[in-house]
């Protein structure tokens, strides 16, 4: 008994210390500070933290006596970014035939250990939130739980658990495999026709889903799911949201192809993911009924850059290469258009870490500097239902804050080069405080 309370003991104090005390009131300075909800600058950047929240902003904001200050000089301070679209739980390694048999012989809490420095990454890259659509084995769901508890360092994350796809679509990952040789034959998401669907829908939530992924079209890095091709009918995808919106979760469809990505825009979904080979008729139906796009460009250079080296199966670099040609006049047909962006990578496909590199694509696609900034804030927290808590600096949410060198509104990759990330009142990164900062 008294090993027994010992062993308790220790295993208390080991999680306590793991999960860091924000100091009681912190200062940061800089030069500037981004407002996301005006889409302006706001000169000195000043923000208050108290108890993990932000408690005043602006060089008026009261100051208490003895309250820690950090000066970042030069840099601008910006809400804690986020990202609707990620795959926390994988990452492609330099041969993606060995990553599959790896996927085989690991078990699942070492492909869980797996996406601890995957998290971590992400987070250092001023990423604090996050939406991971789709992963097996409710690995997302641990990593959401150990993170909120401290115990691993990473962002906020909004899990979806198993994709839902049709029998043989593109969130099947029992996909060309010899039927039998898998211990299971389909993925647990996997259901045809609508009650099946909401039955899913209702298990998603049981097991912990916050929000609800549906595969509504072949996809790119799928073994034989084309792109373009619808994968439910109208019946089905309708159920999916009705139930979904029942048990107040929201629906991401991945979708590429016009007429799949229609009969999901129809059926109510918040946001389409992808939606490279769009028609015009489906980006007016976004605008229409104010459905979010979630373009994520950047992972179609970062496949493109595995398969530019090898590292991908031939018949995914030809799908590539097809969706790839129509994937920038979506874009800035939709940004032309008033539909709403919101900020999303798909990161997993491409190395974690890297997501702010999207920023300078949506700006190269038509949005201006402040515009792309807040598809990673305030949009990006309307989609997800945070903006009571996340999005913006302001008096009352979480103290999520990040620095970036000089002013991104004159240089947008500057938001590649985050130096500061503060999660909560907790401060995970200070480059200052270790030496120098490199310049800009």
């Amino acid at each position: 008994m008294r090993r027994a309370l010992l062993f308790g003991s220790l295993l208390w104090s080991l999680s306590s210390a793991s999960a860091a005390e924000p100091a009681r009131v912190q200062v940061l300075k800089a030069a500037r500070l981004f407002d996301a909800k005006a889409g302006k600058m706001i000169t000195p950047g000043v923000v208050v933290v108290s108890e993990g929240r932000v408690v005043g902003v602006g060089p008026k904001a009261p100051v208490p006596e003895g309250a820690s200050v950090v000066d970042l000089g030069d840099a601008t301070l910006l809400p804690g970014f986020m990202d609707a679209h990620t795959h926390m739980t994988v990452e492609p390694g330099p041969d993606w035939r060995k990553d599959l048999i790896d996927g085989f012989q690991r078990t699942i809490p070492e492909q869980t250990l797996d996406t601890l420095p995957w998290a971590r990454a992400t987070l250092m890259a001023g990423f604090t939130t996050v939406r991971n659509l789709g992963a097996e084995d409710f690995i997302d769901v641990g990593l959401r739980n150990a993170t909120a508890r401290g115990i691993v360092v990473g962002p906020r994350i909004l899990a979806a658990t198993s994709s839902l796809s049709s029998t043989g679509g593109h969130c099947d990952y029992g996909n060309s495999f010899r039927k039998g040789l898998l211990a299971q034959d389909a993925s647990r998401g996997v259901a045809d026709g609508p009650d099946a669907l909401r039955a899913k829908v209702r298990e998603n939530v049981k097991y912990g889903a916050d929000v609800i992924k549906v595969c509504a079209t072949g996809g790119v890095m799928s073994l034989n799911a084309d792109p373009d091709a619808p994968q439910f009918t109208q019946a089905e995808l309708d159920a999916v949201v009705d139930e979904a919106h029942a048990h107040r979760r929201k629906v991401a469809a991945h979708a590429h192809g016009a007429e799949g990505a229609k009969r999901a825009i129809r059926a109510g979904v918040d946001s389409i993911e992808h939606g490279t080979l769009m028609d015009d008729e489906g980006v007016a139906l976004m605008k229409q009924k104010g459905t979010w796009y979630v373009p994520t460009a950047f992972a179609f250079f970062g496949i493109k850059e595995l398969a530019d080296q090898g590292k991908l199966p031939p018949d995914t670099v030809a799908k590539l290469r097809a969706v790839d040609r129509r994937r920038e006049y979506v874009l800035r047909k939709a940004i032309s258009s008033g539909v709403r962006i919101a900020f999303g990578t798909d990161a997993g496909v491409f190395a974690h870490g890297r997501n702010a590199e999207e920023f300078a694509l949506l700006v190269q696609a038509g949005l201006t500097p402040a515009e792309a900034l807040r598809t990673a804030t305030v949009n990006t927290a309307e989609l997800l239902g945070v903006s009571d808590k996340l999005g913006t600096l302001e008096p009352g949410k979480l103290a999520d804050v990040v620095a970036v060198p000089g002013n991104p509104l004159q240089d947008i990759r500057v938001t590649q080069k985050v130096f500061f990330v503060m999660k909560e009142g907790v401060i995970h990164r200070d480059d200052t405080a270790a030496g120098p900062r490199a310049a800009p």
